[in-house]
């Protein structure tokens, strides 16, 4: 002990002295970087709007320490890109150190503002150079795609404060509000000619409707949707495509993130919000991806016409549900519901439903699902969290496909003191009762309960690729050739278009014959 106590303050001493060296023998880099690649992508981004941050490692695999004499923009002040080499913030950089077999990072960013009014794309290419001795230069190459964009946000107040809507009171009466911006009249028609982007809340006001063409792109910032409000309607008029990747009649609503990375990202923004009163909504064609709540129905309860009617639609990769309505009147068909963190569909507090040829399929990858791909119920909360109870007239599944990951896709919830009335015909549906706890719960009796007819329990569905959302189905799935008849004449087309009454399959996807997989 008495011999480390000794030696211990001359160890101190020599890692004091090591770390204050200022003697490392710098030679110029002779051109020997190697980069962890060559080109750096951006992606595609929006005039005016920032990028996200990319990364390019630089590499030097020689013994000795060099000094690279120069790292720059190809176009200097001009460019549109931004570096931080090594920590420093700039687009010119001048003697950076860099030991030997060590490596730094170059991390770049971009905006590009598309001035020109005939330029609606542009691909900005720039590049990084790195100097060496005898005039010799290693270069990097910057690629991004910048798509010009109609961008619609809330506005400044008088006071500076961002422009907000009010959603309601709490239970003390105060206002309940967030960050968004009523659409103006001239505003009430998206068209394909350019895609959209909201911050905020864009909502529709009472009286108005804001309708969306076909092939038109609408993106959605952080914490950002669209709310209808009382006596305001949703008409999306998307159409059939021909182009099955294109989608270029098809409406899509997503995020605004357009990296590759970001593609199956669930939460990127807030969904569809119809609140109280909004009535004869009307959905076709509309591709919906990666919100918290893809669309919540707030139902008030007054059935003479349709809350929302959605047809040839589907809404996936939502964080919580992908449609999730209360006290509510819909009618949907060709719909497709793909996975979700909660529910594919929950209706709670009553209402009157009818589903033909959907296709609800949860088979969610990103964490622990406790519910349900389908929950009905008679029971739900006010807005203050108050337990209440409402008829569910008519919950009417017609030729659809009910599957999952879960044991038990399938979740119902009756309270004795309202009505609870729903019906599954010709349906697939995913449910094992394997403890047999549900042996003596009359709303799980699939052989006496009128509630159920023609009924395939645990069946191959022959999804194509469930895990990754693609739910078409080939000729070995129990839904071909099972279908209702009455139901397929209702509905001839399905889900792209195709005539399904030859091929009466149950779902939203006729079988696939040309590319069966």
């Amino acid at each position: 002990m008495r011999r480390i106590l000794y030696i211990l303050p001359f160890i101190v001493l020599l890692l004091l002295w090591s770390s204050c060296r200022k003697d490392f023998n710098f030679q110029d880099s002779t051109g020997n970087l190697v980069f962890s690649r060559d080109t750096v992508f951006l992606d595609t981004i929006f005039s005016t709007i920032g990028s996200s941050t990319r990364s390019l490692m630089v590499y030097n695999p020689t013994n000795s320490d060099i000094n690279i004499p120069n790292v720059r923009l190809a176009k200097g002040l001009s460019s549109n890109y931004r570096l931080n080499v090594d920590g420093e913030a700039g687009k010119e950089f001048f003697n950076v150190p860099l030991l030997a077999k060590d490596s730094l990072f170059v991390f770049i960013e971009t905006t590009v503002n598309l001035e020109d009014p005939n330029v609606n794309t542009l691909l900005d290419t720039d590049a990084i150079l790195f100097h060496a001795s005898s005039n010799m230069i290693q270069q990097v190459t910057l690629v991004t795609l910048v798509k010009k964009a109609i961008l619609l946000f809330p506005g400044q107040q008088t006071n500076g404060d961002t422009e907000s809507i009010l959603l309601g009171t709490d239970e003390a009466g105060n206002e309940i509000r967030t960050a968004g911006f009523e659409l103006q009249d001239d505003e009430l028609n998206f068209t394909n000619t350019l895609p959209y982007v909201i911050y905020g809340y864009a909502k529709i006001p009472s009286g108005k409707a804001l309708q969306v063409d076909a092939g038109a792109r609408v993106h959605f910032h952080k914490d950002s949707g669209i709310l209808v409000a009382a006596g305001a309607s949703l008409h999306v008029n998307g159409n059939s495509s021909i182009d099955t990747l294109a989608l270029e009649n098809e409406v899509i609503f997503e995020g605004d993130r357009l990296e590759p990375d970001f593609a199956n990202v669930d939460g990127q923004w807030g969904g569809l919000w119809f609140a109280k009163g909004s009535a004869a909504n009307r959905i076709t064609h509309l591709t919906l991806k990666n919100a918290r709540i893809g669309i919540f129905m707030d139902g008030d309860g007054n059935f003479n016409q349709a809350h929302l009617a959605l047809k040839n639609t589907q809404i996936y990769n939502s964080t919580l549900a992908n449609l999730w309505a209360s006290n509510s009147r819909i009618t949907a068909e060709n719909l497709l519901l793909g996975s979700a963190g909660g529910p594919s569909l929950r209706c709670e507090l009553g209402g009157t439903y009818q589903f033909y040829h959907s296709t609800i399929a949860n088979y969610w990858s990103r964490g622990f699902r406790s519910t349900a791909a389908v929950q009905l119920s008679n029971q739900g909360e006010d807005s203050f969290g108050q337990l209440q109870t409402a008829d569910l007239i008519q919950a009417q599944f017609t030729n659809c496909i009910i599957a999952g990951s879960k044991n038990q896709e399938l979740q119902l919830q009756a309270d004795a003191n309202a009505l609870f009335n729903f019906n599954f015909s010709h349906c697939l549906l995913q449910f094992e009762d394997s403890g047999n706890q549900l042996t003596n719960n009359a709303l799980y009796d699939f052989e006496n309960s009128p509630s159920y007819y023609k009924m395939w329990f645990n069946t191959e569905t022959g999804f194509k690729d469930a895990r990754n959302g693609d739910f078409r189905i080939n000729e070995l799935s129990t839904a071909v050739n099972n279908a209702q008849i009455d139901t397929v004449l209702l509905v001839p087309k399905d889900i792209l278009g195709r005539d399904r009454t030859n091929m009466p399959d149950i779902g939203a996807y006729i079988r696939c014959i040309q590319d069966p997989f």
